[in-house]
């Protein structure tokens, strides 16, 4: 990051109870006090948009990153391991 960057924020993992975003929130208050812009990024869900990824992996352009799947009876264990912050792409649980 350089001395005047911007620092996007997205997601809200372990953010809090505010709406899940305390972390972007308190990003936005401290920004006019730094050097760097922190900002908000809410990205909004399309159905075309999902067409496309389903395009894109089904072509194998776009191959998700899978840290691990997970029964449906171990959704407990999986979402342990995904707030230790341990892992390398998503967690899914599969029925």
């Amino acid at each position: 990051m350089t001395p005047r960057g911007t620092v996007v924020f997205m997601g809200g993992e372990g953010s809090g109870a505010i709406t899940g975003m305390s972390r972007q929130l308190r990003g936005a208050l401290l920004s006019p006090f730094l050097r760097q812009r922190l900002v908000l990024l809410m990205a909004r869900e399309r159905g075309g948009d999902y067409e496309r990824l389903t395009q894109l992996i089904g072509a194998g352009q776009l191959i998700p990153a899978l840290d691990r799947c997970y029964p449906l009876e171990r959704a407990a264990e999986a979402m342990r391991h995904l707030e230790d912050g341990a892992i390398r792409g998503k967690v899914a649980i599969t029925l």
